[in-house]
């Protein structure tokens, strides 16, 4: 190694003792190529310390204290603030140049820790999230709708229960969502619309079957919370809004806190429903052979918004029979005693 050009040549005197048990002796001190070379003022060689090797005995104080070597005897003291400078400096530019194995580990270490600490934050929930909903049993889920329904129900009034009435409905989702269709349940009032719940339970405003003249707009929106029901599984929703604690909670010991539900259900009747893409709508207005025509216009009079619900109409020049007979339409429009 070559000393830093700055330094190379310059000179101190400084005191030296080659022995612990000789005495302190006043020697010139000089930098030389890769070496620190101590000798008598007369100019006559003492020893050489190779630079990599030297050792500060007692950093930050002075006068300096400097040995050629962790294990040597040899000890030289400097005062002179310039050549401890330098000195200094040329040690930090060999330290730096050295492999440091600890450091490595260290940052190793570090970022490791780091990534396991963003996974915490950012994998971890999500991830507890599914497989808490994933290994829920049917009946668990069942019970958790049955509870939210509950909920809703001391917000909302109690389910519309005629029983003319249940029967037509369970035969309208029959109709437009098949043998395996979930259950449908009238609220007197505050549903923005429709929601579903864990179970496989829909739940609807009763201005959905009130309202309208025929059955296909209440049948769009079963279409439309069905797929709903299939883009955000309703018991993640539900651990979502829960947070960590409770899903944990219900992963270990399949309980949640009714204070939970209640929030959940308040929350069920004041949001907004989520956004259907067209696309998927009219894909499933085509698989149950119902026409979107109606239910586009039950979400907007001009049209203007639902334009390709009504352009893309599966259902256009096409005849179907009618969803259900006059009597259970009649009677699914009473179904809350109206």
């Amino acid at each position: 190694m070559t000393v830093l050009t700055e330094y190379q040549r310059l000179e101190a005197t400084g005191l030296w003792r080659e022995t612990e048990d000789s005495q302190r002796r006043e020697v010139l001190v000089s930098l030389g190529d890769a070496t620190l070379m101590i000798s008598t003022l007369s100019e006559t060689a003492l020893s050489h310390w190779s630079l990599p090797a030297i050792e500060r005995l007692n950093p930050g104080k002075t006068p300096a204290l400097y040995a050629p070597d962790t294990q040597a005897d040899e000890i030289l003291e400097l005062s002179e603030p310039e050549m401890i400078a330098a000195i200094e400096k040329v040690r930090g530019v060999i330290e730096r140049s050295r492999p440091h194995p600890g450091r490595l580990r260290l940052v190793l270490g570090a970022l490791i820790s780091f990534v396991i600490v963003m996974a915490v934050i950012f994998w971890l929930p999500g991830a507890l999230l599914r497989q808490t909903a994933a290994v829920l049993p049917d009946a668990k889920r069942a019970e958790l709708g049955r509870q939210i329904l509950a909920e809703m129900a001391t917000l909302a009034g109690r389910p519309c229960g005629d029983t003319a009435g249940v029967r037509a409905l369970a035969g309208l989702a029959r109709e437009t969502l098949g043998p395996d269709a979930p259950r449908l349940v009238v609220l007197p009032s505050s549903v923005p619309g429709s929601a579903h719940l864990p179970g496989d339970i829909i739940v609807l405003n009763r201005s959905l079957v009130e309202d309208y003249e025929t059955p296909e707009v209440l049948a769009g929106y079963l279409l439309a919370e069905d797929e709903r029901r299939a883009m955000q599984d309703p018991a993640v929703r539900l651990l979502e809004e829960a947070g960590l604690v409770a899903t944990f909670r219900m992963l270990t010991t399949g309980e949640i806190d009714p204070r939970h539900l209640h929030a959940h259900a308040a929350t069920l009747l004041t949001r907004t429903p989520q956004p259907v893409t067209d696309d998927a709508l009219l894909a499933r207005f085509a698989a149950a052979e119902l026409s979107s025509e109606p239910y586009a216009f039950a979400l907007d009079l001009s049209g203007e918004t639902t334009l390709p619900l009504i352009e893309g109409d599966p259902m256009r020049a096409r005849l179907r029979a009618p969803l259900l007979p006059d009597e259970s339409w009649v009677a699914l429009q009473q179904i809350c005693g109206g």
